[in-house]
Order: C-alpha cells, then structure tokens, then sequence
C-alpha cells in the first residue's frame, strides 16, 4: 500500500505545545539506552547529568549564567523566526559584537570611566546589527538566502576573531594564548556575589523578555511581522510589507547576539579570546523552536539548554565522559522536536489507487 503526505487541516494545539515535552522525554529515553550500551548506569549517568549540577549554589549560579545568551539570543532569533526570516548566523553576530565591545573596551582613552561599559552595550549591539544588516540587505533587495548568507558570515567572523587574538591584540604578556589582555574593572559587569560568577549581565535578559513578549503579543507591528509569516499572501494583500519584516527581525536577532557576545567578554571571560562562545548562537536555535517562539517558553528552553552544558562538564569530570556529549543531547532534542512537529502539521494517508487507464 502506498501513502502520500498531506497537510493537517487543523493542527492539535494542545500537541503544538507538548511537542517539546514529547522531544525531552524521547531524548531521555534514547540517552539512557545510549548510556547503557557505554557500559554506565542509566539512572546514575542522568543523576550526574541533570541533578547533581544544580545541587550547590555555584551550580546554579553557572546554570543561570549560561541560560542567559541561550535565553537573549533566543529572544531574537523568535522574533524574525515568527516572520519566515531565518537567521541561522546568530553565533557570527554574537562574536561581532563581542569583538566591538573589547575594541571599545580595551582601547578607551579613559578606561576608569562609568561610561566605558554602556559604550561597550551599544558597540557589541551596533556589531551584531551591522553584521546582521549585510543578510538583510542582500535578502531585501537581491532576494538571496538569508539562511546560507547568515550561515557563512559566521565563519568569517570567526576568522575575523582568530586573526585579532593571533595577531595585533593578543596579549604580550599572554604566554601566546590566542587572546587578549584583561578587560578593565570599569569595563566588567558587577557581580552578586564575590563568590560566584553570575553577573548584572542577567538584567539586561530579563528586560529582553518582557519586551519580547511585548513586541510579540502586544505590539501591531508584532502581529503584522506574525502573520506575514503565518499567511504571506494574505499579509500582501493587506499592504504588509515583508522586507520590512526582514530588515526588523534581522536587525533585533543581531543586536541581541552581538549583546550577548559583549556580555561574555565582560562577564565570565573577562577578555576576548578565540573560544568566546561554545555555540550559543547555533543552541539558541533550539533554545527559539523549543520555546515554541513564545517568551515563556523560550526561558523554560534555555533553562533546559543551559543545564545540558552544565551537565556534559559534570559528567565529563565526573565519569570521564566525552564532551561532545552535551551536542548529542542538543541534536537528538532537535531531531525529536522537528519529528514531533512534522506529525503534528502532516499526516500520512492512503494513496488513491491508479485505474488502468492511469486515471485516479
């Protein structure tokens, strides 16, 4: 018998809404054969994963420090994702705008100024929006691929990044390590605590949210870029203009990135170097589709991805685990989110039987 794929008429959205609760129990389920398989206890290998991380205070400290890229560059990829507009290069941005910030940072004539770490706010934005711009534009006016534009500018940031911390601003008194001099006291986010890392940094997140969901579910201009995304003829017919959306979601996802990549650097790094993200831009990805591009959700999925950087560190200390670990984890939740939605809008149906005069 054969089937062919049509689409659902009226997609569940009680199953919209579960998917990513179907995605992590499935991964769930997959990492504990895959653990057993390894020769480790399933139950003790998840424990060390995801419990033992969050059983201190530093633990947490570290999971709330790692969620917040995930959650700010999420929030901004969500916006141009409601849209159709795919930037897929938000990791590029991330390291544009922390390179901008570390400029402002370390070449600032008056280091010991209060100003020097909101310049360093606006270079790491204006960073990651001008890269951002570039895809924008080519989309806007020569209708190339936003997806592969974006995807290839982050390896030339990234080269851009390795030619800096290699040549003229590595530090002279680095021990040839690929990165710069410490940033300066005026230049770095002010701790909670001495104790712990986590930073003021995680304010500027919690304000990205709220006007997320603000621009998203409030604003006119939130609904016109939503539902030139959900029906693009009928947006058209209504006088919405997409390249509009295209130049707003490219523009909002990229300053976001870039901020997050100054935050880093004025964070927990403290300088720029050649490993100045473990690929938050390309996680908060998954971050935007398991938050299912609502804000809410969004924090409850950096969470979620926050917590499998911290356990692949954990189990990798611990029982001596690889860390690519922690991307196994990242792709099986993809891949069962992706499955889950392709269920949820399509269905498989028996194919109509062909008479002999090849006629259905």
């Amino acid at each position: 018998m054969r089937f062919q794929i049509e689409r659902r008429a009226e997609p569940s959205s009680f199953m919209r809404f579960g998917a990513p609760v179907y995605a992590t129990f499935s991964t769930l389920v997959v990492s504990s054969i895959m653990f057993a398989l390894l020769g480790h206890n399933p139950a003790d290998t998840l424990f060390a994963f995801f419990i033992t991380p969050l059983m201190t205070i530093n633990g947490i400290s570290e999971w709330l420090l790692k969620a917040s890229p995930l959650i700010l560059i999420g929030c901004g990829l969500a916006i141009g994702f409601r849209a159709n507009v795919w930037n897929i290069g938000a990791e590029g941005q991330l390291v544009i705008g922390a390179v901008c910030a570390s400029g402002v940072g370390l070449f600032y004539p008056a280091p010991e100024s209060t100003l020097l770490l909101p310049l360093m706010v606006i270079a790491g934005m204006a960073g990651g929006m001008v890269w951002a711009a570039i895809p924008a534009f080519l989309r806007a006016r020569m209708n190339t691929n936003e997806i592969l534009v974006t995807l290839m500018m982050t390896y030339i940031a990234t080269l851009l990044l390795s030619l800096l911390v290699h040549g003229p601003w590595r530090d002279p008194d680095g021990y040839n390590y690929p990165q710069t001099a410490l940033l300066p006291d005026a230049a770095m986010f002010e701790l909670f605590d001495p104790m712990y890392r986590l930073n003021t940094s995680i304010l500027i997140t919690v304000v990205a949210v709220f006007a997320m969901w603000f621009f998203t579910e409030r604003s006119f201009f939130g609904y016109k870029m939503s539902v030139g995304g959900a029906a693009p003829l009928a947006a058209r017919y209504a006088g919405f203009k997409q390249s509009r959306s295209i130049w707003v979601g490219l523009l909002i996802s990229g300053g976001l990135a870039g901020i997050a990549g100054m935050a880093e650097a004025a964070g927990p790094l403290g300088q720029l170097s050649a490993q100045i993200s473990p690929g938050y831009g390309f996680a908060a990805i998954i971050v935007a589709f398991i938050g299912r591009l609502h804000a809410v959700g969004i924090v409850l999925g950096g969470l979620l991805l926050s917590l499998l950087y911290l356990g692949g560190e954990a189990v990798q200390l611990s029982l001596g685990l690889p860390s690519a670990l922690t991307s196994i984890f990242q792709g099986m939740l993809l891949f069962f989110l992706l499955a889950s939605d392709f269920l949820i809008f399509y269905r498989f149906t028996p194919s109509p039987k062909p008479t002999k005069g090849g006629v259905t």
